[in-house]
């Protein structure tokens, strides 16, 4: 904690924080502390953005302190929220964040504000591109000039080896990864990435351009592929479709060292601040989550550390059976009087295929959610950590239980534990089903599928009205009516809207199909 400012300096500091740490009012003007001095505006930005736009920025450089105002209180929560229980790190440095006594930021008179606003207009340009991008498929030519979904990724200074693992772990944080090819050119280890949505390779190239991968070596160099798609022809440790399971693994190369030690025996810091994607909910990834049973790594682990099986300590890696993994999740903070086994085997059957759901009996804030392997809960970890469902804000980490048992016969369990094996409502089932391409972050926009004929527009918006929902908007497919999107008030009204009304019986054997969606009406 020592910093170099005069002791002097530090006692008026703690007088002036103690007002500003009532954590009784949230603003959405935070007050950011210990900032290295280097920083730059983008990367105090950036600790901001998964949760919302960022709508002004005041850097007390002398002070190491900043002010960041977001564009709602709601968003300020999420965040402090979120980086409560998990330090935010700027340059490999903690960062302390809490809610400011301002209510919002006046900076129009102050002087040197010239590159902060240029850096919120160059970020928000990029956000507010981005989303109105997302409408239009990447293929319509509706994207910003030079951006595609693919990612060409060069990494410098490798003093350690960089798998397709690693980079798999690291650019997930920011959106479903579809595809990853590396290479070797010119002496230099390079990727092409390939995201389901343009806005997330955005997102990532934003945040991880310039970073380190480990300490003090391995630094990304991000820039767009001119390439729309990649075309993968094997699976293995140097190609991966991860929409295509059944791939081979080519000229006898082997599928994958399970051991992969020499990359995971190092501190892996990233020493970014993201730990979410472009849907704005972060996943944690942290040694210190609870459930994570991981003998800790030498040096602190930032946000975007990698991930490993809690168990083996071995990476749990997607389109590779039987690596080891684990598929079962520990879910807390949970609203007890709401959540239900099928409520749990709903939201989380949207990022996989759930097996098994078990409510704690004598703590049901928790749960455990067996998925069908370790991608998928993967996934659903990385999506549904830190989303508000029925309240409270949920948090997903990898469970030390290696299954979830069920009850022996004649034990009391009060239907608290559920085996979903054999359910038809799995959305995984078919290996390299069109569903792993539309995996999207809880949205207040849902899709709607399996429509019949009969049912109309009032129908559809009374049904979800009923469950308690704001209905904001509207709208049939035009090419075909059995589907629609339907835009609800908040992100926390559509994922309560999927779980009560997903397969939903809409008469003439038409059970309603909900998802998320990354359009927007």
């Amino acid at each position: 904690m020592s910093n170099s400012t005069p002791a002097t300096a530090n006692g008026n500091d703690n007088k002036k924080f103690k007002g500003d740490r009532s954590p009784c009012s949230p603003s959405r003007v935070l007050h950011l502390r210990k900032i290295p001095n280097d920083v730059t505006e983008a990367e105090v930005i950036s600790l901001g953005l998964p949760f919302g736009k960022v709508t002004n920025l005041l850097m007390l450089k002398g002070k190491s302190q900043a002010f960041l105002e977001m564009a709602s209180e709601e968003a300020a929560v999420t965040m402090v929220n979120y980086y409560t229980p998990v330090t935010p790190h700027l340059r490999s440095q903690p960062v302390y964040i809490q809610y400011s006594n301002h209510r919002e930021l006046k900076t129009d008179n102050l002087p040197n504000q010239a590159r902060t606003q240029a850096a919120l207009q160059a970020v928000n340009a990029v956000q507010s591109g981005a989303l109105a991008l997302t409408g239009a498929p990447a293929t319509e030519g509706g994207l910003l000039p030079g951006q595609s979904s693919v990612l060409r990724i060069i990494v410098e200074n490798l003093f350690y080896p960089v798998t397709l693992e690693v980079l798999y772990q690291i650019f997930s944080k920011f959106g479903t990864v579809l595809k990853i090819i590396t290479f070797t050119k010119n002496n230099q280890f390079q990727a092409l990435l390939q995201y389901a949505d343009p806005m997330n390779a955005n997102y990532a190239k934003m945040a991880l351009d310039g970073q380190n991968i480990y300490n003090a070596c391995c630094t990304l160099r991000i820039d767009f592929s001119k390439l729309t798609s990649l075309n993968v022809k094997y699976n293995n440790d140097k190609s991966r479709d991860f929409t295509r399971l059944d791939l081979p693994s080519g000229d006898g190369q082997p599928s994958l060292d399970p051991n992969m030690a020499a990359a995971f025996g190092t501190p892996g810091i990233i020493s970014s601040p993201y730990a979410g994607a472009a849907g704005f909910a972060p996943a944690i990834g942290f040694h210190q989550a609870a459930g994570l049973s991981v003998p800790s790594l030498p040096g602190a682990l930032g946000p975007l550390a990698i991930t490993t099986s809690a168990v083996t300590g071995r990476m749990a890696i997607p389109g590779v059976a039987g690596v080891p993994g684990n598929s079962v999740l520990l879910v807390s903070n949970l609203n007890p009087d709401a959540i239900t086994p099928h409520g749990l085997f709903i939201l989380f059957g949207v990022y996989g295929d759930v097996h098994r759901v078990k409510i704690m009996f004598n703590k049901k804030e928790n749960a455990l959610v067996q998925m069908a392997d370790a991608t998928q809960a993967q996934l659903a970890m990385s999506h549904l950590n830190g989303q508000r469902l029925y309240g409270k804000v949920l948090r997903a980490t990898l469970s030390k239980h290696q299954t979830v048992q069920l009850p022996r016969e004649g034990q009391e369990d009060q239907g608290l534990t559920k085996d979903y094996s054999n359910s038809p409502l799995h959305r995984f089932k078919k290996p390299g089903s069109k569903n792993f391409l539309n995996i999207f972050p809880p949205s207040a926009t849902l899709h709607l599928s399996n429509i019949p004929p009969s049912v109309t527009v009032d129908d559809l918006k009374n049904l979800f009205a009923d469950t308690g929902c704001t209905v904001k908007a509207f709208k049939f497919f035009q090419k075909d009516r059995k589907m629609a999107l339907i835009q609800l008030g908040t992100v926390e009204e559509a994922i309560q809207a999927l779980i009560e009304l997903h397969n939903h019986d809409l008469g003439e054997n038409h059970h309603l199909r909900v998802s998320f969606s990354k359009s927007t009406i």
